[in-house]
């Protein structure tokens, strides 16, 4: 009678044992997950609003495209943080959460990220538009040639202008917008040296307020073309479409903000080089390196309005430019 009880007590024994090796086998199971990035995370904090057809939109896009395909499984956003403290805060917040990947979307936002990352060794950050990762191991930053795009709008508009009078509403003189700025003034000299391009910075990304009065003085000085960077370009648009002013774009498509006048658009395609720092971060890579965008990665492009009649020639010498500043026949100065 002895016999069976013991070997009822080894086969518990055994029964206790292959549980635990197959509980160990679960947790090697879930840290591999992680490690491959199976299960990867990405949150973006932005100035403006995630619908704003301009900034954060062009950011929100390209990571909602990356969700779609698969190539990360959960996207968190947080928009609206113009103040820089409430970024700062919404960045923290994420790393505690245990996001793989942190997008701080604003060159603003440089000063809060350089405290924060190093107390998230762990965690990968990504800012922009900027090319300073200020020597730390996890941050990674990127930027946009936009002045490329700039040049091929400001090659347009000189064909269309009849005043020879283009007003431009810049932000603030600094990144992509201020590239943009510069890039379109070069653009339109360069096809016609008699225009007279006037460019007035507000001050300011978000203040619409401030834009729609730039708009309307550039119109009061005779311009019958505009452009502008930033999510403050919404009051300058409105006050276009009132004037029945063209408009050129930059950052995201912005012919829904007039359909009648929107021209064309540089468009800020992020979903590459945030794929490309995805694909990093699962293999351990997590910071130290900067991207930066042009024509001839894909990175940028240029979406007419199919609703604006425009010449077939002046479409053609777009096609035409945007080659050049690929093969380096054309430069922006910059």
């Amino acid at each position: 009678m002895k016999y069976p009880r013991v070997f009822n007590l080894l086969l518990a024994l055994l029964g206790v044992f292959a549980l635990a090796i197959a509980g160990c086998g679960n947790d090697d199971d879930d840290s591999s997950t992680t490690q491959t990035g199976t299960s990867f995370r990405v949150a973006v904090v932005a100035p403006s609003a995630s619908n704003d057809l301009a900034f954060t939109q062009s950011i929100v896009d390209a990571v909602r495209k990356l969700e779609a395909s698969n190539h990360i499984d959960e996207v968190s956003i947080t928009d609206g943080t113009f103040v820089v403290e409430d970024a700062g805060a919404a960045i923290r917040g994420y790393a505690e959460e245990g996001y793989d990947l942190v997008v701080a979307h604003g060159s603003q936002y440089g000063g809060p990220l350089q405290e924060i990352a190093p107390d998230f060794p762990e965690t990968s950050f990504i800012w922009g538009t900027a090319v300073d990762t200020f020597g730390l191991p996890n941050v990674y930053s990127y930027s946009v040639r936009s002045d490329l795009g700039g040049y091929v709008n400001g090659v347009v508009a000189a064909q269309l202008t009849e005043s020879n009078i283009i007003g431009v509403i810049g932000p603030v003189e600094v990144g992509d917008a201020k590239l943009y700025v510069d890039g379109f003034e070069a653009g339109a000299q360069a096809q016609n040296p008699d225009v007279d391009v006037k460019i007035v910075y507000t001050g300011s990304f978000s203040d619409v307020a401030a834009a729609a009065e730039a708009a309307q003085s550039h119109i009061s000085l005779g311009a019958d073309v505009l452009t502008g960077s930033a999510q403050m370009v919404v009051g300058a648009t409105g006050v276009a479409q009132e004037n029945g002013v063209l408009w050129f774009g930059t950052q995201a498509n912005q012919t829904p903000l007039g359909e009648d006048i929107v021209v064309a658009s540089q468009v800020y395609r992020w979903e590459g080089i945030l794929a490309d720092a995805v694909d990093r971060v699962k293999a351990g890579e997590l910071g130290g390196e900067t991207f930066i965008m042009t024509f001839a990665g894909g990175g940028i492009d240029i979406q007419f309005n199919d609703n604006f009649d425009l010449p077939q020639e002046v479409r053609g010498s777009a096609q035409a430019t945007i080659d050049g500043l690929i093969d380096g026949s054309i430069t922006t100065g910059q």
